[in-house]
């Protein structure tokens, strides 16, 4: 916030997907994303590092809000993707049947930049500042993940 080298360095999941890159971070609440697509206020996601997290949803909501970020190109020239707080996330009485990792899995498994789960940011105690519209350089290695702005 103040000009200062930021660095944070996380512990690694299972789920993440290895490898480095460099972008401006954007992103936010998925659930608002996926209400500005289509607006003035959509965000661009070329050649950037997208976040989202969100709160308190229903997985179908998930799988349906990734399907139209993923029509509208969000991952197409995307250089990385940070998953923050998915906090909780509801299933039906009818079971989805995927976890919201899997579906964000699945609906990214296509493309070829790093993934990071569990980033602590988001509605979670643990929450980190990330700063928007800032290059962040992004290392996603197997036993830790690295983000500096």
């Amino acid at each position: 916030m103040f000009g200062k080298t930021i660095s944070y360095e996380i512990s690694t999941s299972r789920e993440n997907k290895l490898g480095t890159a460099s972008g401006e971070l954007v992103g936010g609440n998925l659930s608002m994303l996926y209400s500005l697509l289509g607006s003035k206020s959509t965000i661009k996601t070329n050649r950037k590092i997208l976040f989202f997290e969100d709160l308190d949803e229903y997985l179908y909501h998930i799988d349906r809000m990734l399907m139209n970020l993923k029509r509208n190109g969000y991952f197409d020239t995307l250089e990385g993707l940070i998953i923050g707080g998915m906090t909780a996330m509801h299933d039906n009485k009818i079971p989805f049947g995927n976890t919201t990792k899997e579906i964000i899995l699945d609906h990214v498994s296509e493309y070829n930049f790093p993934i990071v789960f569990n980033f602590p940011a988001g509605h979670l105690n643990d929450n980190r500042a990330l700063f928007f519209d800032r290059r962040l350089h992004l290392e996603v290695g197997e036993n830790k993940t690295h983000l500096l702005f």
